[in-house]
C-alpha cells in the first residue's frame, strides 16, 4: 500500500445473510489492520455463533506485500473460504476479514451450491458495509495576508482541495488537504494568484477518504 496512491479499504463492517436449500448463511465484515486483529475478530465470531456447523473466514490486509488467507473450516476444500476470498479480491478491497458463518438445513448443495452460497454471502455481507477510497495526501500550511483568503478558498474550490482549518491573526494560515500529484499545480496557481506572496510549508503525510461529504483521517 505504501507505494500506491489509494485504495479500497473496510471503513466500517456489516451482516449480511442469505439462505439456500434450508442453509442459513451469515456473513459478518470487519476492518481489520493486521493478523492479529483478523484472528481476534474471528475467534469472537466463533464464540457468538457457537452452535453452527462451520464458521469459514477470509481476509486480506493492505501493506507491502499484500497479505492474505483463508480457511474452509471443515467444508470440502476450495468450496468455502477460497470463493470468500476471491470475492474480497475480486473488488479489491483491503483491510478487512469476513466470516460466514453455516447453519446446516439438512439438504446437501454439492461443490457448486456451496461456492455460490458462500461467495453470495459474503456479496451480502458487503452491501450493508462501508467502503471508502483510501488516498494518500499531504498537509500544507499556507500563510497569506487577507487579499489573499479569496484567491486560496478559489483555488481550493477549482482544485477540489479541503480546507481542513483556518487560523486568523496578523495573517491567515490555512492548512489543506492535497494529493501528491496535485501538490506542484496547487504551488503554481498560489504563487500566480498571490504574486509569490502566499508561503506554503508541506508537512506530514496521511491517508484520508471521503464519507458523507466530509474528509475522514484514516
Amino acid at each position: 500500500m505504501e507505494k500506491t496512491e489509494s485504495c479500497k479499504i473496510l471503513y466500517r463492517g456489516g451482516v449480511g445473510e442469505l439462505v439456500e436449500k434450508k442453509s442459513r448463511f451469515i456473513a459478518t465484515t470487519f476492518p481489520v489492520r493486521s493478523e492479529e486483529e483478523a484472528a481476534a475478530f474471528i475467534e469472537q465470531t466463533r464464540k457468538k455463533y457457537w452452535d453452527a456447523r462451520h464458521n469459514c473466514t477470509a481476509w486480506v490486509i493492505g501493506g507491502s506485500p499484500l497479505l492474505s488467507r483463508c480457511s474452509d473450516d471443515g467444508e470440502p476444500a476450495q468450496t468455502a473460504g477460497r470463493p470468500m476470498l476471491d470475492v474480497l479480491l475480486g473488488a479489491q478491497l483491503r483491510d478487512v476479514c469476513v466470516v460466514v458463518t453455516r447453519y446446516f438445513g439438512g439438504t446437501l448443495l454439492g461443490t457448486g451450491g456451496l461456492v455460490r452460497a458462500y461467495s453470495g454471502a459474503v456479496t451480502e455481507g458487503l452491501k450493508n458495509s462501508v467502503i471508502l477510497e483510501k488516498c494518500r495526501g499531504r498537509n500544507v500550511l499556507v500563510r497569506t495576508d487577507y487579499n489573499g483568503v479569496g484567491k486560496l478558498q478559489y483555488v481550493a474550490g477549482q482544485m477540489g482541495l479541503t480546507i481542513m482549518d483556518t487560523e486568523y491573526t496578523e495573517q491567515v494560515t490555512a492548512k489543506l488537504l492535497v494529493p501528491p500529484a496535485l501538490l506542484g499545480s496547487f504551488r503554481a496557481q498560489m504563487e500566480e494568484r498571490t504574486a509569490g506572496q502566499a508561503q506554503m510549508e508541506l508537512q506530514d503525510e496521511v491517508w484520508y477518504g471521503m464519507l458523507d461529504g466530509k474528509v475522514i483521517l484514516l
